[in-house]
């Protein structure tokens, strides 16, 4: 018989009432010869690891930030085409959307030069 991890495997040997991430699994899956146990982990998460300068494998730039200047013609991905009409440097751009005004913060990856 399959079984997912230790406490599981214990639990079906003395019958017990439960299983240990999921209530009532045991007694159901003992109850039906033959059928596995299933149970759902926690996906593993995405760790960035550091680059050692020895590796072979290159490391994958980053895009250059985009300069805005006034007049320039931008588009962003939620309000629209517009036109730069503000810039404080290396912190914000002030676009004119036609409809509104906004200041938005650079690098935004929304906000494209056209």
């Amino acid at each position: 018989m399959f079984t997912c991890c230790i406490c599981c495997a214990a639990a079906l040997a003395a019958s017990a009432a439960g299983h240990c991430d999921e209530p009532g699994g045991a007694d159901s899956a003992a109850d039906r010869p033959g059928e596995r146990i299933l149970v759902i982990m926690k996906r593993a998460r995405a760790v960035t690891r550091r680059h050692l300068p020895t590796s072979p494998f290159k490391i994958t730039a980053a895009p250059p930030v985009e300069q805005f200047a006034v007049q320039d013609r931008v588009t962003h991905d939620r309000y629209g085409l517009g036109r730069v009409i503000g810039v404080e440097d290396g912190i914000a751009v002030l676009v004119d959307f036609g409809s509104r005004q906004q200041r938005l913060t650079t690098p935004d990856a929304k906000l494209t030069k056209l």
